[in-house]
């Protein structure tokens, strides 16, 4: 093992989940952390541990108030580990990439908005079209790197899992390693409970809505996506009765007529009780895109998720009038 000889090993056989589990330390800074991303428990990541640190006739990891840190052999280790980890990924995506065959697993990833709005009707049609498909949908918000796997142990059975095979992701960059289509425009409007005095029930301007009305607002203090940078900027000095963190929590707070707030307006199906009291917001408006890695896009389960689902979502864009986004 060429890693193995430029580690110093004294053995040339020490084995792959040995440097999984030092892999697995640095990301999780715990035992406790380490065993669950390998599915293992505490005392087999020791043991491992003990192992590799014998074989290699060095100290890898230090404890302190801060969790386990590696020290300057460890840091050598666990680079040549991930990059090992990341030629096995790739083996493993060139492998899937020849997959033709209509059934097995495929995860998807998502936002909990879209799950609820834009995925159902597309994923059951989907699920009744390829039964020898099965889908995992897995609820992120944030965008996860398709290429890497979550760090797994081969010598006790539990192989690494891979973090998605699919992202639908509302976003206006996307990394570029990434491929696949912006799938519309998604557009967001402010709302308000239908029928409640003291609440606007027709299209305002934005600057009277601030001015004038209580809003639901996002949580103070995150600036993640555009429409947190927006809230922070545009109502600094609104009067803010709640705030919350998902526009599912804000639907939630507006029905109960306690203010305005902002929505994506293909939540407004499911929200007859709202009504829009502002015109679309062209800070706020955000691309839906479906995603997979390259070496993926030629598996079978793959290009049929993404034609399929991916069709029917951007006809919904389309008939709640969100047009679709250049490419």
């Amino acid at each position: 093992m060429q890693a193995c000889a430029a580690l110093g090993c004294k053995n040339a056989d020490m084995e792959w989940s040995d440097l999984r589990v030092a892999l697995a330390l640095a990301q999780a800074g715990s035992v406790a952390g380490a065993a669950r991303a390998l599915g293992v428990d505490a005392t087999t990541v020791q043991r491992r541990l003990d192992a590799l640190e014998a074989d290699l006739g060095a100290r890898l990891f230090e404890r302190s108030r801060r969790g386990w840190q590696p020290s300057e052999a460890g840091h050598a280790v666990i680079a040549a580990a991930q990059r090992m980890a990341d030629q096995a990924d790739a083996i493993e995506r060139r492998v899937m990439g020849r997959d033709k065959e209509l059934v097995g697993p495929l995860r998807v990833t998502t936002a909990f908005v879209v799950m609820e709005h834009l995925l159902p009707q597309p994923l059951a049609a989907f699920a009744r079209a390829f039964p020898g498909i099965e889908v995992e949908v897995v609820e992120n918000a944030f965008l996860v790197d398709l290429s890497r796997r979550a760090a797994g142990s081969v010598g006790d059975g539990v192989g690494g899992r891979k973090e998605a095979d699919v992202a639908l992701r509302m976003s206006s960059q996307v990394a570029e390693h990434l491929v696949g289509r912006p799938l519309g425009l998604t557009q967001c409007r402010v709302y308000a409970r239908r029928g409640v005095p003291g609440l606007p029930q027709q299209v305002m301007p934005l600057t009277e809505l601030v001015a004038d009305a209580p809003w639901v607002a996002f949580e103070r203090d995150t600036l993640t996506r555009v429409y947190d940078r927006w809230m922070q900027e545009r109502l600094a000095r609104a009067r803010v009765r709640v705030r919350g963190d998902l526009f599912n929590a804000a639907a939630a707070m507006l029905a109960t007529g306690i203010g305005v707030g902002v929505l994506p307006t293909f939540m407004e199906p499911r929200h007859p009780e709202l009504v829009a009291v502002s015109d679309p917001i062209p800070e706020l408006a955000v691309p839906l895109w479906i995603l997979t890695h390259p070496d993926l896009r030629g598996t079978a389960r793959v290009r049929a998720f993404m034609s399929d689902v991916g069709d029917a979502i951007a006809q919904q864009l389309a008939d709640a009038g969100d047009p679709v986004a250049p490419a």
